[in-house]
């Protein structure tokens, strides 16, 4: 199979999809109060940590799209007050985050993106955007998934979508997103319509 440039970036939006999956389902399992409990982590509950991944996820993936939102998307730092609700507005999220992956071409990933700050535009790379929102990603995920810890659900496995050797230990996630193994390890370019 030929060199794809792309195919690492449409298999972290899938990476990410399917992480979230996890660790939201998870969430599911706590009672309320659990959810929004103080924890020790850079935020100080699950709520709020999983708030913040959906908030720097729309403001990334605003700027990556060509959208002015800015600092407005951190006007309010928990617009999900449970995680049904959070769950919902971030599987849209990351619906989004694939299709606008799955459009790339290498000319995409070398465009220059415009990322609304403030009183200044910060201007990077397509490809760094998209490696520092994944890293952010993995990052916040981490603080979640230890917190979990500190309950009676245990934990996700969210470090499994990479390699093929792990295809049996998603195959379930995978079956619940209607994804074949192929959509993961092969994803190909689908030109936005």
């Amino acid at each position: 199979m030929p060199y794809d440039p792309l195919r690492v970036f449409r298999k972290l939006a899938r990476n990410n999809r399917l992480a979230n999956f996890r660790l939201h389902h998870a969430c599911f399992q706590l009672p309320q109060d659990d959810f929004v409990a103080h924890r020790v982590s850079f935020f100080p509950t699950l709520r709020a940590t999983l708030n913040h991944i959906y908030i720097v996820d729309r403001f990334y993936i605003d700027a990556l799209k060509g959208g002015t939102l800015g600092y407005a998307a951190f006007v309010d730092e928990e617009p999900f007050a449970t995680i049904a609700a959070l769950h919902e507005a971030q599987v849209a999220l990351d619906e989004v985050l694939i299709a606008f992956v799955d459009g790339l071409d290498e000319d995409g990933l070398a465009a220059i993106v415009d990322i609304h700050r403030g009183t200044r535009i910060q201007q990077d790379r397509c490809d760094d955007v998209l490696s520092h929102l994944f890293q952010h990603q993995t990052h916040h995920r981490g603080q979640a998934h230890a917190m979990l810890s500190g309950t009676t659900i245990k934990p996700p496995q969210l470090d499994e979508f990479i390699v093929g050797d792990d295809s049996k230990a998603r195959k379930d996630d995978m079956d619940a997103l209607g994804w074949t193994e192929t959509d993961l390890m092969f994803p190909v370019r689908r030109p936005v319509p």
